[in-house]
């Protein structure tokens, strides 16, 4: 008998592989951060044994989901600038507000508690995108969850840089100083093309693929940013885009909102991902993404929350529950994105978006211990039929019990295990009360 350090027994396991397999009573076993079997649980405990052995026999393990668009600092400013357009909420709100709070110690603070936020909601992956991500990649470290942090880029003065150049330097420091972590990735992230030029574009491009990260970017998320793009550069922004050379496999597409037949065609040749965010969307009233029609052309669709401030929680079960519905109201069909679809949206999909599928997005042997546990047996989880079907139409993130990231528990019985949760609360009140005041 092998010993490891940990076995999970559990109701269902729910691996999100290509068969769209549903376990019933399996167990996960785990050593050294790494999934070493899944296996039905009589062989495991004739093969396995381990001093921490978890019996969730309510329970579902899924791998953990991947929030693919994140501004998690942004935390700091949820509801402060609600039911507005979202050139309105940017230009009269949220601009003048990063342009008297940005700091290191607000960014840490903000991702702190997003990061915890997150956890406790399933995420054990971010793809985030905002100033001092030196911040944020701290947080991260100390918590346990896996991120990869937006170099983010955009053409004017912030807290953090003063221009492109500087933008860029920063964004390679990063990159150098977390390029052999195990959890910390990075990625380009100049910010929207109405905010990012050209020639910034164009160097963007070619750092991204000396290094070898995606780029990650809002694109098409309002008619206003289209007819601005008509307006000054004679096209709409894909066109642009695609004229520059950047729509290719490393392009996360954020919102997307407004696509010709001939952009989603484009997308498709070239091989884009697709960052969802509906409920920042709906909220915004920035438009309909058109998911079925994008998935029916092979393009990789995954699903983010947007940041706290315009969306305005960081759920992801609610993200996916929403892509879901809303895909099938937008296609006047019932049939698109069935549940087990849009849980690879949010999981494995991401995954290859990011360039970690190796690494995580689903449950398989040598895969990183990256898993939560979705406790099914309160009334409101009755009767289950279909376990695909109760975690995206009818479970919310209260449910979500326990969190692993390469096989450490960071959530316990809906417990915070490497973050103190009274401290974020108070720290973030703190900073409430100090932008409450300037307001």
């Amino acid at each position: 008998m092998k010993n490891v350090d940990l076995i999970i027994h559990a109701r269902w396991v729910i691996p999100v592989d290509h068969k769209q397999s549903v376990l019933e009573h399996h167990a996960v076993v785990i050593n050294d951060g790494h999934i070493v079997a899944i296996l039905p649980q009589d062989k495991a405990n004739s093969k396995y044994s381990a001093e921490d052995v978890q019996q969730l026999d309510q329970h579902c393990i899924m791998p953990g989901l991947i929030n693919n668009h994140a501004h998690a600092a942004m935390s700091l400013f949820r509801g402060l600038a609600d039911d507005l357009p979202l050139m309105t909420w940017l230009n009269d709100h949220i601009w003048p507000a990063e342009k008297e709070w940005l700091s290191d110690d607000f960014v840490e603070a903000g991702s702190e508690l997003a990061i915890a936020e997150m956890i406790r909601g399933g995420t054990t992956c971010f793809n985030d995108m905002y100033f001092f991500p030196e911040a944020t990649a701290r947080v991260a470290d100390q918590s346990g969850i896996r991120a990869n942090l937006g170099m983010t880029i955009i053409d004017f003065p912030s807290a953090w840089a003063a221009d492109v150049a500087e933008y860029l330097h920063k964004g390679q420091l990063l990159h150098d100083h977390y390029r052999h972590h195990a959890r910390i990735t990075t990625a380009y992230a100049p910010h929207a093309p109405y905010t990012v030029s050209d020639s910034t574009l164009e160097a963007v491009m070619t750092n991204a693929e000396e290094i070898d990260v995606p780029i990650h970017m809002h694109i098409h998320e309002t008619a206003d940013e289209i007819n601005q793009s008509i307006e000054q550069y004679g096209v709409r922004p894909l066109e642009r885009l695609k004229n520059l050379g950047l729509l290719s496999p490393r392009l996360i597409a954020v919102h997307m909102t407004q696509l010709t037949e001939q952009e989603i065609d484009w997308c498709a040749e070239a091989g884009v991902h697709i960052a969802h965010c509906p409920e920042s969307n709906l909220k915004l009233a920035s438009g309909f993404s058109p998911i079925a029609k994008m998935k029916q052309r092979g393009i990789n669709i995954t699903i983010g929350t947007d940041g706290a401030a315009s969306n305005n929680d960081l759920d992801m079960f609610a993200e996916i529950r929403q892509a879901a519905i809303l895909a099938k109201a937008v296609a006047q069909d019932a049939s698109v994105i069935p549940a087990y679809e849009a849980l690879e949206m949010a999981t494995i999909n991401a995954a290859k978006s990011l360039g970690i599928d190796e690494v995580t997005g689903s449950l398989k042997k040598g895969k990183a211990a990256d898993l939560i546990a979705i406790d099914l047996s309160s009334l409101e989880c009755q009767p289950y039929y279909d376990v695909v079907s109760q975690l995206v139409y009818a479970t919310g993130r209260d449910k979500v019990s326990d969190v692993w990231v390469e096989g450490k528990q960071l959530l316990k019985n809906r417990t915070l295990t490497t973050l103190n949760e009274a401290k974020i609360i108070k720290n973030t009140q703190d900073w409430a009360e100090k932008i409450r005041n300037k307001v």
